[in-house]
C-alpha cells in the first residue's frame, strides 16, 4: 500500500496537452508542490506534459515505475492495465470513469481489468476515483487541483487521514480544515473500490502516523472484513455512511458502484467494533481535533465553564440531550472556587461572570480537572477581552496534566471563532451543539476501547 501514498516515480496515462486535459492537472500539480520524484506523462503523442516526460507507451517507460494514474478512455483501460503488467508496474490508480456503475458494458471491461490485474499481480484503487494524497510527503494525484489552491495542507500537514468515495467530499473536507488545528495526513478515493477497499485503508493507516481515521462510504465491500479490521485497531474511526434510507441508498448507487447496506445491521456492527458513526458530514472535519489535541474522555460527567450565563442553560440541555451528565460539584469543590475571585455561580454550570483575571481561569479551571467528581470540561468563554483568549490558550496543557479534556466553544460570530482558533492555535468549536458532540464521540470512542480489551481478555 505504501507506493499509493508514497511513491518515488509515476506515470500519468492519458495526460496531454490538449485543451482541459485533467490528466495534466496531475502532472503540473506536482511540479507545484515540489514532489521529490520522477514524473512521466503517457499520451499518443507522447509529448512533454507540464514538466512530465512524454512518452508514446506505458512500455517505453524508463527504469522502474512505482505507481501508474490512469485518466483515458473506458475502452482503453483493460489494455493499459495489461501493458502496466508487462512493463512490471504492480500498482495502479483508475481514475476513469464508467465502468461497472453505467451498466453491462462497463461491468465487460472491469471484469477484462480484473483478468488482467489478477495475471500479473496488480493492486489497484478504483476505477472511478480520485487517487491519493500523503501531505507529509508532498505527494497527491488528484485530478483537478489547482496550484495555490490548497498549500496549507502541504505546508502544515496534520495526523487525520480520510478514506472517501467522493471527491466532492474529499475537497470540502480539505477547504474546510485550511482553517482548523488540525489537518490532513494522507486521503484516498477509492471509487468502486473493485479490488483495493475501505478495510485495506484502514489497515494501512493503523501502522503509520494517522492519529485519526475519518472515513465516508456510500457502500460497504466486505462488512465482515470491515468490522474484524476494526476491532484490531485502537485509533479513533470515526465513519459517515450516506445512504440511511431508501432514497439515499439509491443516490449513492448511481454514483459508486456497490450495494445498499442495511443501516440497522451496520449500527449495530460498528458498535461492536468501536466504529463511532456520524450524525453530519461536517463532523468528518469538525471533530478530529478533540482527539488530536485533548485526551480521551473516560466518563460523561462534565461541568460547564462560562463567563455568559445564558450559555450555561443552553449547553446544559444539549449535554443531557446527548446523553451526557451534569457533574454535580461537592460543598468543598464549590467553596474551593468561591476562594478564586467573586463569580456569578460556583455550581454545575460555572457563571465565571465579569471576571479579569487569566490566573482566576486557569485557576478555577484546575480546580475543577483535578476533582474526582468532574471527568470533563465544557468552556463557554466569550473572548471579550484578550486575557480570556489568553486564559484558554492554557487549556490545551492543563487538560494533559490531568488526562481530561475539554472541549470549546466561544459565542462570537464564526469569523471570530475561526480567527481566533487559526491566529492562537486553540481547538475552539463553531457552536455548543459541536462542542457537546466532541466530547460524546470522544467518550463513544473509550467505551469501545474498552469493549475491545474485555474481547481480547475473553480470547
Amino acid at each position: 500500500m505504501d507506493k499509493f501514498f508514497n511513491p518515488r516515480s509515476i506515470v500519468v496515462v492519458g495526460a496531454s496537452n490538449s485543451p482541459f486535459n485533467i490528466g495534466s492537472t496531475i502532472t503540473r500539480f506536482l511540479e507545484y508542490i515540489n514532489f521529490d520524484g520522477d514524473i512521466f506523462a503517457v499520451n499518443t503523442k507522447g509529448e512533454d506534459v507540464q514538466g512530465a516526460r512524454g512518452f508514446s507507451s506505458v512500455l517505453n517507460l524508463p527504469g522502474s515505475v512505482d505507481l501508474a494514474v490512469v485518466l483515458a478512455p473506458a475502452r482503453t483501460v483493460p489494455d493499459i492495465i495489461r501493458d502496466c503488467g508487462l512493463r512490471g508496474i504492480k500498482n495502479v490508480v483508475i481514475e476513469t470513469a464508467e465502468f461497472s456503475e453505467t451498466g453491462t458494458d462497463g461491468v465487460l471491461l472491469q471484469d477484462e481489468i480484473n483478468r488482467h490485474a489478477k495475471e500479473y499481480g496488480i493492486r489497484f484503487l478504483g476505477p472511478n476515483c480520485l487517487g491519493t494524497l500523503n501531505a507529509h510527503e508532498r505527494f497527491c494525484c488528484f485530478f483537478g487541483l489547482v496550484p495555490g489552491m490548497y498549500d496549507e495542507v502541504f505546508d502544515h500537514p496534520g495526523t487525520v487521514s480520510y478514506v472517501i468515495q467522493s471527491g466532492g467530499v474529499g475537497a470540502l473536507i480539505i477547504d474546510c480544515l485550511r482553517r482548523d488545528v488540525t489537518n490532513v495526513n494522507k486521503m484516498v478515493s477509492i471509487g468502486n473500490k473493485e479490488d483495493l477497499d475501505e478495510s485495506d485503508v484502514v489497515e494501512y493507516f493503523n501502522g503509520d502516523s494517522t492519529e485519526v481515521i475519518g472515513m465516508y462510504l456510500e457502500n460497504i465491500k466486505n462488512g465482515r472484513k470491515l468490522i474484524e479490521t476494526a476491532k484490531r485497531i485502537e485509533k479513533p474511526i470515526l465513519l459517515f455512511k450516506v445512504g440511511r434510507t431508501a432514497e439515499g441508498s439509491r443516490a449513492a448507487i448511481s454514483h459508486t458502484a456497490g450495494m445498499a447496506n442495511n443501516d440497522v445491521i451496520l449500527d449495530h456492527a460498528c458498535r461492536q467494533a468501536g466504529i463511532v458513526r456520524l450524525k453530519e458530514i461536517g463532523e468528518l472535519y469538525t471533530l478530529p481535533k478533540i482527539f488530536t489535541h485533548m485526551p480521551l474522555l473516560k466518563g460523561n460527567r462534565v461541568v460547564v465553564f462560562t463567563n455568559s450565563g445564558a450559555f450555561g442553560g443552553i449547553t446544559a440541555d444539549i449535554l443531557v440531550e446527548a446523553g451526557m451528565q451534569m457533574a454535580v460539584l461537592s460543598p468543598e469543590t464549590q467553596e474551593k472556587i468561591r476562594k478564586v475571585g467573586k463569580l456569578f455561580n460556583a455550581s454545575n454550570p460555572i457563571d465565571l461572570g465579569l471576571t479579569l483575571s487569566k490566573q482566576a481561569f486557569t485557576d478555577i479551571f484546575e480546580i475543577i480537572l483535578s476533582s474526582d467528581e468532574v471527568d470533563a470540561l465544557l468552556a463557554i468563554p466569550n473572548v471579550w477581552q484578550q486575557v480570556v483568549i489568553d486564559a484558554i490558550a492554557e487549556f490545551g496543557a492543563i487538560c494533559r496534566t490531568y488526562d481530561k479534556p475539554a472541549a470549546i466553544y466561544i459565542p462570537n460570530a464564526v469569523e471570530r471563532i475561526i480567527s481566533v482558533r487559526t491566529e492562537h492555535r486553540i481547538p475552539v468549536f463553531e457552536s455548543p451543539e459541536e462542542a457537546v458532540r466532541a466530547l460524546r464521540v470522544s467518550y463513544e470512542h473509550y467505551l469501545g476501547l474498552q469493549k475491545k480489551t474485555r474481547t481480547l481478555i475473553l480470547v
